[in-house]
């Protein structure tokens, strides 16, 4: 996993604008992914910054790269955990509600939309989404809006504007751990 594909992916988490990011990588070898990601950590663990693999397929990994402090206060809403205890967490703890997530991940028959929390999307674009089943949402970009249209615009903006001066920092030779900002 390169640093430039981290970029690209990660780019306002690496900002500390965002809490985390997911993506998804193909690999050749499950070895091969957990040695990046130890590397990984080994980069940007000083700046407060984690990177974990949530869920392994055949030749597809979904890794999480998140902020654990943010996670935390994220999760610990009132409106975000409601939302959580719904699909069976009990705990608003990082640790555990990421293991939960991975379980869920791994066992449930749909894509556990609560995800969304983990990534930053407010807690009512979370809850409209569930309860909308993806419709009726007022606009669109990093995530289906429910809530404040005006709010999510300016965010996805900011979120594009950084993942494009992020990247054309890192072609100018600023390296992955000089662009990960300490929060």
């Amino acid at each position: 996993m390169s640093d430039e594909f981290l970029i690209r992916h990660c780019a306002p988490t690496l900002a500390g604008i965002k809490t985390g990011n997911l993506f998804s990588y193909m690999y050749s070898s499950r070895e091969e992914v957990n040695e990046s990601i130890r590397e990984l950590n080994k980069k940007l663990h000083s700046k407060g910054i984690c990177v974990i693999p949530l869920k392994f397929t055949a030749n597809r990994a979904l890794i999480y790269v998140f902020r654990p402090e943010a996670l935390g206060r994220d999760l610990a809403h009132e409106e975000a955990f409601e939302i959580l205890k719904q699909f069976g967490y009990e705990d608003p703890g990082p640790a555990k509600c990421i293991r939960m997530l991975s379980r869920r991940l791994e066992t449930s028959e749909e894509f556990p939309h609560e995800i969304g929390l983990f990534l930053s999307y407010p807690p009512e674009d979370v809850a409209g989404f569930i309860e909308n089943r993806a419709k009726n949402y007022k606009c669109i970009g990093t995530w289906k809006v429910y809530g404040d249209a005006d709010k999510a615009r300016d965010t996805f903006d900011r979120y594009k504007k950084c993942s494009r001066v992020y990247y054309d920092q890192w072609k100018n030779g600023k390296s992955l751990e000089k662009l990960s900002v300490s929060c």
